[in-house]
Formats: C-alpha cells, sequence, structure tokens
C-alpha cells in the first residue's frame, strides 16, 4: 500500500506536517460549529490510506483548507476504483513546472477516465451560474464558513477543468470564474474577519485573474483587495489598490465600475484623514455613477449603486467629523437599499447609530442599533458588522459612559454581538 499520494503532495506543498493538518482541519470544524476532533492518528489514517473516505464534514474542512474537492485529495467512496499510484515528489513537479506557452499552474484531478473531455461555453455558463446563488447567500446572510468552502470548490473545479480539452478563449474564462469564485471566499472572509485567510484568498485570485486576463476579474479583485487593507489598517494599501481598481480596462469603459474605485480610494483617503483627496473622490464617484446607464454586469456588483454610495459617504462623512452629513447619508442609503440585502442594511444601520451617537443622541443611537439585530435575526451575526458593534459600544462608554441607556443597551445586546 502506497498509501494517498495525493493527499502527501498536497501537505508537502502546503508544508504540513500531520499535527499541521490536523490543527487546520480542526480549525475548519469549528467555524463550521462542529467539535474539532482530529487528531494525528486520524491524519496518519488519511495519508496511509487506511481511511479511505473522511466524514462528510472532514471532507468539507479538507475542501476548505487545500482548496479542492476529496477527489483531488485522493480520497474515493467505497465501491470506486483508487486513483492510479504516481510519486508524490513527481506530482508535486508536474504541479509547479508548466509549459512556457501556457503558463498554467493546475491541480491534479484524478484519473477517473482516459477519455478525451472538451471544455466550453456551456461549461463556464454553469459555473457562473454557481456564482450567482453564493452572491445571493452572501447577500441574505453574510460571509460564513460554508460559503467560503462552496467558492474554494467552485474554485478546484474551474481550474481542474484546465486538464480537459478547450480553445484558449476557453481557459481564459475559467481562469476567470475561477478568480471569481477565489475573490468569493476571500470576500466571505473578510466579511467574517478571517483576515488572514482572506488575504491569501486575494492573493491568488490576483494571480489567476492575471491568467485570465479578464478586466472585470482583476476589478473585483483590486476591490476586495481594498477592502481588505482597510480591515487589516493599511490604509495607503487600500488607497493604492482602489487606485489599481481605477486602472482597469472596464473602468473606463463602464462609469459603474469607475465609481465604485473612486469610492473605494474616499474611503482610504479618510482613513489617512486626508480632507481634500477625499472630497475629490467621492464627488468623482458621484459624477461616473450619473453616467452609468442600465446594462448586464456580474451579479457580484448588484451590490453597488446609489444606495450603496450613500452608505459609503456616510462613512467618509462619519470619518471627517461631519456626523450630521453622515447621519442624512445613511438615510438616504437606507430608504434605497433593497430588502434582501439584509447584512448591507443591518451594517449602515449601525454607522446610522454611530452618527446619532456622535450628535450627542444616546437613546437614539441606540434605539436604532435594535433595527441591525432585527434585520440579522436568524443569521449569526458577520465578523464586520460585531467589529462595527464593538465599534459603537466603545464610542458609547466615551461619550455616555454613567448614562441608564448605555448599561441597558450593554446589558441586553453584550451575549449578541460579542466574540464568542
Amino acid at each position: 500500500m502506497e498509501g494517498n499520494f495525493r493527499l502527501q503532495a498536497h501537505m508537502t506543498e502546503h508544508a504540513f506536517n500531520q499535527g499541521a493538518l490536523a490543527d487546520r482541519v480542526n480549525e475548519e470544524l469549528k467555524a463550521a460549529g462542529h467539535k474539532g476532533t482530529v487528531g494525528d492518528r486520524t491524519v496518519r489514517n488519511w495519508v496511509t490510506g487506511k481511511s479511505r473516505w473522511p466524514h462528510q464534514r472532514q471532507r468539507d474542512a479538507l475542501t476548505a483548507v487545500f482548496g479542492c474537492t476529496p477527489v483531488c485529495l485522493g480520497f474515493y467512496p467505497p465501491g470506486t476504483p483508487a486513483p492510479p499510484y504516481e510519486d508524490p515528489s513527481a506530482m508535486l513537479r508536474r504541479r509547479f513546472c508548466t509549459a512556457a506557452t501556457s503558463a498554467l499552474a493546475v491541480t491534479a484531478l484524478p484519473a477517473a477516465s482516459t477519455r478525451s473531455t472538451t471544455v466550453g461555453t456551456s461549461d463556464v455558463i454553469r459555473l457562473r451560474d454557481g456564482l450567482d446563488r453564493l452572491t445571493l447567500l452572501d447577500q441574505k446572510r453574510g460571509g460564513h464558513a460554508a460559503l467560503e468552502r462552496a467558492a474554494l470548490a467552485g474554485a478546484a473545479e474551474a481550474v481542474g477543468l484546465q486538464d480537459h480539452s478547450a480553445s484558449q478563449t476557453i481557459r481564459q474564462r475559467l481562469f476567470g470564474v475561477a478568480a471569481d469564485y477565489t475573490t468569493a471566499a476571500a470576500w466571505s472572509c473578510i466579511d467574517a474577519r478571517q483576515l488572514d485567510r482572506a488575504r491569501s484568498h486575494v492573493n491568488e485570485a490576483l494571480r489567476l485573474a492575471g491568467l485570465s486576463q479578464d478586466p472585470v476579474a482583476q476589478m473585483r479583485v483590486w476591490n476586495s483587495t481594498s477592502i481588505l487593507a482597510h480591515q487589516l489598517g493599511h490604509h495607503a494599501e487600500g488607497v493604492a489598490a482602489a487606485q489599481a481598481a481605477q486602472s482597469c480596462a472596464i473602468t473606463r469603459r463602464d462609469p459603474l465600475f469607475g465609481s465604485l474605485a473612486h469610492a473605494r480610494a474616499a474611503i482610504g483617503h479618510a482613513y489617512q484623514g486626508d480632507r481634500q483627496a477625499t472630497i475629490r473622490s467621492i464627488g468623482y464617484a458621484e459624477e461616473a455613477l450619473v453616467r452609468a446607464e442600465a446594462r448586464p454586469r456580474p451579479s457580484w456588483i448588484a451590490f453597488y449603486g446609489p444606495a450603496e454610495l450613500h452608505a459609503l459617504t456616510g462613512i467618509v462623512r462619519s470619518r471627517l467629523g461631519q456626523p450630521v452629513e453622515a447621519e442624512a447619508a445613511s438615510h438616504r442609503a437606507l430608504s434605497a437599499l433593497p430588502a434582501s440585502f439584509r447584512r448591507n442594511r443591518a451594517m449602515t444601520t449601525v454607522d446610522l447609530a454611530i452618527a446619532q451617537l456622535r450628535q450627542g443622541d444616546a437613546e437614539q443611537a441606540c434605539a436604532t442599533t435594535e433595527d441591525a439585530f432585527t434585520l440579522m435575526s436568524g443569521s449569526p451575526l458577520p465578523g464586520r458588522l460585531r467589529v462595527l458593534l464593538g465599534d459603537f459600544y466603545r464610542d458609547l462608554l466615551t461619550l455616555a459612559p454613567s448614562t441608564t441607556v448605555a448599561r441597558e443597551w450593554a446589558d441586553r445586546y453584550r451575549s449578541e454581538w460579542s466574540p464568542a
């Protein structure tokens, strides 16, 4: 028994020993709400081939860790033949050494059939339909472990199809789809405040978007890179990423994308305290949005329009110390945001409460936050929303520390927004 050579190769590639892999799988299990029960012995059974098909929750966790399906990792269901043996070192050489004409770095797939399979437009459309479903899930619930896992599985499938016969155009489209899926995984981590993992996904998405030569995929990655940088407190990097988004060809062809890129730059300038650059960028965003026409666009950018620009303007005005203007912008955003955008509405509601609090109206601000909890009722609060509520609570303690309403708010909501 040579063992699970594919898992061995992936572990070598990621510099995992058995203990390190057990720890990472347990992290994924806990993030999904399960107990972390995987130990060295479990991983040893996987590596030796003694355990050929882990439990579903373990397979899901392995998919999230490696970004590819269990079959790609050398596991196979009972009743199906094992993949033919291949030396793990040879596998790694093939994974990292690519032809100069193709510059492809793909995950090895099991040799289930020797028949050549052609990949075409229908495969690209099918994968993009999956992206649309993930976008709807994000709008409703926000970032979470299951969404990240699904996105990584979609990316792995898109990259894996490169092993089949396809035209160069289809190959580039598949790389674009893989970049979109990987960016969706990154965004899920950003929203869940798992920022180290988000950084890893963003870096991979940038590579895939470059291979795709798709300006929309590239713009999407730079947009997420800018958001991630601000979450990490790297505001100069956030501005640079927004400027990279502005340089993408799609922002010149479609003012809607250009508006979003300028709005991201405005956020970065506001966090840096550059008032003039902030006002200039938000002005550019408003001007570009006026020029944007209705046309077919990817589902991921459906969140952006006048309502989202109002919400971002509220954040910018708050950072510039203009709570009255921030409150007005947040009200305009909430009046226009679709009800289906639960997470976005909850975030903007807390931004509104912060603006009210900074005008001295603690009672109204606390009442406003109730709407955010109501909006997300039935779903765990995404990490970004928890952090924003934490910001509100800190402001509440600073600006109204001895008020009854501050104590009541903390007593009522601490268990709902505080990290577990």
